[in-house]
């Protein structure tokens, strides 16, 4: 018998399953989980397998529970600052008192709205801040020809430049977060040409609508939050969310939640710098505004929406500003003289907690992960795993005699 290596080996070595069908079909299905788990993790070139890919890890609706269960807590806070305040000052929550308190609300919750819209959209909106300041000296300056005459030119630039801080990040496809800042970075320098307190001009009262002013910021924030729970709007509205390879271009389906998210974002923060200046009669003081912008973030976080985007609540907006105006009221009257920066830094600290919560409980019931690769090919065969088969068995049961020829060595007989 000839000597063949490969086929003494084959046989003295290597098991055999006691199903090699059943064992070219589980090998068949490892591959094919193995390609998949390649997929998810990025592999692919074109637009449309980075938006399959995102939209099989968004499928399915998102678990509220978490939500509901942080919002009660927001709740409650609100509720305890509240009665603290009401046991420090009774008079604080009646008008006009009262008045003032719900402009100063309506005027953060305007920020909080922005920032929340943005984070949503995946393009977190950190000239919010600057934006609010800038606003408000333009107002401050402006304000005795009259409302109009005062924001418009506000609201023209500040569309203006989000429409082009969305085109840079469409076309350069660039971090939100970044181009943003760069914004912010220039609005600063438009704020800090100002080098002393800016007297406020305007003859806007706004506590005559104090009422109307916060409940249309509770409307726009449970209406909104209420919208992100659908899943068509949240996956439409986040499609900028980083998966797979974030550097990739999710293609032209973002363009419009950028813009529009963009847009709104700074809508609202001239507005929020309108009412911090026409509630008070006080001088604007020169300044960044990035301490609003931390604040605005933070309070969007806080309330339960991810910092990675898409994610968000029902009411946690509206909690979270109530409760955060409170704050600031209380520590005012106790005279607690706490900065605005180390507020915003404890705020977002927070925040960012809430984002790991939300994002590790929040997930979707339903999700695109790989099926496991001991998953049974068919019913009727035995799950498979890369170890050796529990059973086999050999090609032959005695052992070989014949492995080698008699050759020029072996004993002729």
């Amino acid at each position: 018998m000839a000597y063949d290596e490969a086929t003494y080996r084959r046989q003295t070595e290597e098991p055999t399953p006691t199903d090699p069908a059943a064992y070219r079909a589980n090998t068949l299905a490892a591959a094919e989980q193995r390609r998949r788990a390649e997929e998810l993790d990025g592999v692919g070139d074109t637009t449309a397998d980075v938006l399959r890919r995102a939209e099989a890890d968004e499928d399915g609706r998102d678990r509220l529970g978490i939500h509901l269960g942080w919002e009660v807590v927001l709740l409650v806070a609100a509720a305890a600052i509240g009665f603290l305040l009401w046991r420090l000052d009774p008079a604080s929550l009646k008008r006009p008192d009262l008045d003032q308190l719900l402009i100063t609300g309506a005027a953060i919750g305007l920020l909080t709205l922005g920032a929340g819209l943005s984070l949503r959209a995946g393009v977190p909106n950190l000239a919010l801040g600057p934006i609010a300041l800038a606003a408000s000296f333009q107002y401050a300056e402006q304000g005795d020809q009259g409302l109009v005459k005062a924001l418009v030119p506000a609201l023209v630039f500040a569309v203006a430049g989000a429409i082009v801080i969305a085109l840079v990040i469409l076309v350069l496809h660039v971090p939100g977060w970044a181009a943003t800042l760069a914004a912010a970075l220039g609005v600063i320098v438009f704020d800090q040409l100002r080098v002393a307190p800016v007297a406020v001009q305007g003859t806007y009262d706004p506590t005559d609508q104090a009422f109307f002013l916060f409940g249309g910021f509770a409307l726009l924030a449970v209406l909104g939050g209420a919208l992100g729970t659908a899943t068509p709007v949240r996956r439409w509205l986040g499609r900028m969310r980083p998966t797979g390879d974030p550097a990739r271009r999710r293609g032209p389906a973002v363009a419009f939640p950028v813009l529009g998210a963009l847009i709104l974002s700074s809508a609202f923060a001239v507005g929020a710098g309108m009412l911090f200046t026409a509630r008070s009669e006080a001088p604007v003081v020169p300044g960044t505004g990035l301490e609003w912008t931390g604040i605005a973030i933070g309070l969007a976080m806080l309330a339960g929406t991810s910092a990675y985007g898409r994610r968000g609540g029902l009411f946690g907006t509206l909690f979270a500003v109530a409760a955060l105006t409170l704050f600031l009221d209380y520590a005012d009257r106790r005279n607690f003289d706490i900065a605005l920066y180390a507020i915003a830094a404890c705020v977002f600290a927070g925040g960012l907690v809430v984002t790991r919560l939300v994002e590790t409980y929040g997930r979707p019931l339903t999700s695109a992960a790989p099926a496991d690769w001991n998953a049974a090919a068919t019913t009727t065969s035995a799950n498979w795993s890369p170890d050796l088969p529990e059973t086999w068995s050999p090609a032959t049961t005695a052992p070989r005699t014949d492995r080698w020829d008699a050759g020029p060595w072996g004993t002729s007989r």
